[in-house]
Protein backbone atom coordinates (compact mmCIF):
# COMPACT_ATOMS: atom_id res chain seq x y z
CA UNK A 1 0.00 0.00 0.00
CA UNK A 2 3.06 2.32 -0.34
CA UNK A 3 1.82 3.31 -3.98
CA UNK A 4 -1.07 5.08 -2.06
CA UNK A 5 -1.26 9.03 -2.59
CA UNK A 6 -0.90 11.54 -5.31
CA UNK A 7 2.09 11.71 -7.37
CA UNK A 8 3.71 14.43 -9.71
CA UNK A 9 5.91 13.98 -12.14
CA UNK A 10 9.22 15.70 -10.75
CA UNK A 11 11.77 15.14 -13.46
CA UNK A 12 12.57 12.73 -16.27
CA UNK A 13 15.85 11.32 -17.20
CA UNK A 14 16.26 9.91 -21.48
CA UNK A 15 12.50 10.08 -21.49
CA UNK A 16 12.94 12.26 -25.21
CA UNK A 17 15.29 9.36 -26.35
CA UNK A 18 12.87 6.54 -25.08
CA UNK A 19 9.95 8.26 -26.69
CA UNK A 20 11.75 8.36 -30.04
CA UNK A 21 12.44 4.73 -29.51
CA UNK A 22 8.84 4.18 -28.87
CA UNK A 23 7.97 6.37 -32.34
CA UNK A 24 6.59 9.40 -30.86
CA UNK A 25 7.33 12.04 -33.60
CA UNK A 26 9.16 15.40 -32.00
CA UNK A 27 5.95 17.52 -31.84
CA UNK A 28 4.10 14.90 -29.18
CA UNK A 29 7.91 14.30 -27.50
CA UNK A 30 8.07 18.22 -26.81
CA UNK A 31 4.43 18.58 -25.37
CA UNK A 32 5.13 15.31 -23.41
CA UNK A 33 8.12 16.68 -21.53
CA UNK A 34 6.16 19.09 -20.13
CA UNK A 35 3.16 17.01 -19.31
CA UNK A 36 2.24 18.02 -15.53
CA UNK A 37 1.52 14.41 -14.99
CA UNK A 38 -0.45 13.71 -11.62
CA UNK A 39 -0.61 9.65 -10.57
CA UNK A 40 -3.49 9.11 -8.10
CA UNK A 41 -2.82 5.39 -6.88
CA UNK A 42 -5.18 3.27 -4.67
CA UNK A 43 -4.30 0.11 -3.72
CA UNK A 44 -6.32 -2.61 -2.37
CA UNK A 45 -4.98 -5.76 -1.81
CA UNK A 46 -4.20 -6.79 -5.21
CA UNK A 47 -6.58 -4.56 -6.78
CA UNK A 48 -5.32 -1.31 -8.37
CA UNK A 49 -6.94 2.13 -9.30
CA UNK A 50 -4.67 4.39 -10.61
CA UNK A 51 -6.17 7.98 -12.16
CA UNK A 52 -3.20 9.75 -14.86
CA UNK A 53 -4.41 13.08 -15.29
CA UNK A 54 -1.84 15.27 -17.36
CA UNK A 55 -1.95 18.72 -19.65
CA UNK A 56 -3.54 16.34 -22.59
CA UNK A 57 -6.04 14.30 -21.05
CA UNK A 58 -7.38 11.91 -17.66
CA UNK A 59 -7.67 7.99 -17.79
CA UNK A 60 -8.94 6.06 -15.00
CA UNK A 61 -6.90 2.38 -15.00
CA UNK A 62 -8.39 -0.58 -12.90
CA UNK A 63 -5.81 -3.87 -12.68
CA UNK A 64 -5.35 -7.00 -10.67
CA UNK A 65 -1.89 -8.09 -10.05
CA UNK A 66 -0.90 -10.82 -12.62
CA UNK A 67 -4.32 -10.44 -14.56
CA UNK A 68 -3.64 -9.05 -18.59
CA UNK A 69 -5.63 -6.35 -19.48
CA UNK A 70 -5.30 -3.63 -22.21
CA UNK A 71 -4.00 -0.06 -22.13
CA UNK A 72 -4.17 3.30 -24.55
CA UNK A 73 -0.49 5.16 -23.85
CA UNK A 74 -1.01 9.14 -24.19
CA UNK A 75 0.37 8.98 -27.92
CA UNK A 76 -2.42 6.39 -28.95
CA UNK A 77 -0.57 3.46 -29.00
CA UNK A 78 -2.25 0.39 -27.48
CA UNK A 79 -0.46 -2.39 -25.10
CA UNK A 80 -1.39 -5.35 -23.65
CA UNK A 81 0.28 -6.82 -20.23
CA UNK A 82 0.27 -7.34 -16.84
CA UNK A 83 1.78 -5.78 -13.66
CA UNK A 84 3.61 -7.92 -11.11
CA UNK A 85 4.43 -6.80 -7.36
CA UNK A 86 7.58 -8.27 -6.22
CA UNK A 87 9.01 -7.12 -2.88
CA UNK A 88 8.81 -3.89 -2.82
CA UNK A 89 8.43 -3.11 -6.33
CA UNK A 90 6.30 -2.87 -9.54
CA UNK A 91 7.17 -4.72 -12.24
CA UNK A 92 4.82 -4.27 -15.56
CA UNK A 93 5.47 -6.03 -19.23
CA UNK A 94 3.43 -4.67 -22.08
CA UNK A 95 3.38 -6.22 -25.82
CA UNK A 96 2.76 -3.40 -27.76
CA UNK A 97 -0.54 -4.13 -30.41
CA UNK A 98 1.24 -2.86 -33.54
CA UNK A 99 4.34 -4.69 -33.64
CA UNK A 100 4.75 -7.45 -30.88
CA UNK A 101 7.47 -5.44 -29.44
CA UNK A 102 7.87 -5.50 -25.47
CA UNK A 103 7.78 -2.24 -22.95
CA UNK A 104 8.82 -3.05 -19.69
CA UNK A 105 8.45 -0.38 -16.62
CA UNK A 106 8.45 -0.47 -12.48
CA UNK A 107 7.24 1.62 -10.23
CA UNK A 108 9.09 2.02 -7.02
CA UNK A 109 8.92 3.63 -4.01
CA UNK A 110 12.91 5.34 -3.83
CA UNK A 111 13.69 7.70 -0.78
CA UNK A 112 10.41 8.74 -0.79
CA UNK A 113 9.65 9.66 -4.34
CA UNK A 114 8.03 7.58 -6.89
CA UNK A 115 10.62 6.27 -9.31
CA UNK A 116 8.79 5.03 -12.42
CA UNK A 117 11.50 3.16 -14.91
CA UNK A 118 10.97 2.63 -18.41
CA UNK A 119 12.78 0.40 -21.45
CA UNK A 120 11.44 -0.24 -24.44
CA UNK A 121 13.49 -1.88 -27.15
CA UNK A 122 17.00 -1.20 -25.83
CA UNK A 123 16.17 2.39 -24.41
CA UNK A 124 16.08 2.98 -20.89
CA UNK A 125 14.11 6.14 -19.12
CA UNK A 126 12.91 7.41 -15.54
CA UNK A 127 10.55 9.83 -14.56
CA UNK A 128 10.56 10.44 -11.01
CA UNK A 129 7.21 11.63 -8.91
CA UNK A 130 7.13 13.35 -5.77
CA UNK A 131 4.33 12.84 -3.37
CA UNK A 132 1.10 15.70 -3.22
Amino acid sequence: MAFNGTWKVDHSENYDKFMEQMGINVMKRKLAEHDNLKITVEQNGNNFHLKESSTFRTKDIDFTLGVQFDYTLADGTEVSGTWELEGEKLNGTFTRKDNGKVLTTTRAIVGGDLVQTYNYDGVDAKRVFKKQ
